[in-house]
């Protein structure tokens, strides 16, 4: 197996050096290097991409509103000599973080770190639908779709409530809306997510999963229907 990868940094003498350590990497695959974000988005978009190495502070477009514009984020592992954008570069899920001058050992540390979260995201487990990968109490893990049950927004967090647990992840419900399978899951008031297999009855109030009502916005009534009708 190997991690599909592309370098993407405006200095020519660093993405030579980091293109040098992906062609040494034995589970990665080069497809591209790129010297600006234009250039990557469409390599992304018209390529199987499962790991950039970006750096952050580049003209014109940075590394965050690049990532920004995706739909379908491949993994990231963020490149800058600054350790300032650290707190910020979680926020945006990294699955980690280097700070220059890289070392090998560093690399290939980081580079473990990706190929690991690719296998346990794509281990075949298809009885239990999709893998989806959350970071709750500072562990990575891994939980089905078809084990969610419902997800509801609060503060910075959203909570998402499974057959086995409760976890408490940071995330907004937009972002966490797109990992999930479409037409599986449809959000029915700005709070709530649902697992449309999991709703036992629904009227224009109320969807009910177990004995949890849970509110439907008036304008999601149809919306409900139409996914539970599809499945």
């Amino acid at each position: 197996m190997k991690l599909n990868s592309i370098v993407v940094d405006d200095s020519a003498i660093q993405r030579m050096t980091i293109t040098k350590l992906v062609n040494e990497a034995a589970n990665l695959s080069l497809v591209g290097d790129f010297a600006n974000a234009l250039e990557a988005k469409n390599c992304i978009n018209h390529k199987e991409v499962d790991l950039i190495f970006l750096e952050i502070e580049m003209p014109l477009i940075n590394g965050f509103d690049l990532l920004d514009g995706l739909k379908n984020k491949p993994q990231i592992i963020f490149i800058t000599s600054k350790p300032d954008y650290a707190v910020k570069a979680f926020d945006y899920e990294a699955t980690d973080f280097l700070q220059k001058p890289i070392s090998k050992e560093r690399f290939l540390k980081a580079v473990k770190k990706a190929t690991d979260l690719y296998q346990l995201k794509h281990e075949n487990h298809e009885d239990l639908g999709e893998a989806i990968i959350i970071k709750s109490n500072l562990k990575k893990l891994k939980i089905y779709s078809t084990k969610i049950k419902w997800v509801e927004a609060f503060g910075d967090y959203i909570k998402i409530f499974t057959d086995d647990d409760t976890h408490l992840v940071l995330s907004t419900m937009k972002a966490f809306e797109q990992e999930l399978p479409q037409g599986k899951f449809v959000r029915i008031h700005k709070s709530y997510i649902v697992n449309v297999e999991r709703v036992d009855k629904f009227n224009s109030k109320f969807a009910e999963i177990g004995t949890e009502k849970i509110p439907i916005s008036r304008n999601k009534k149809d919306l409900i229907a139409t996914a539970i009708e599809n499945l």
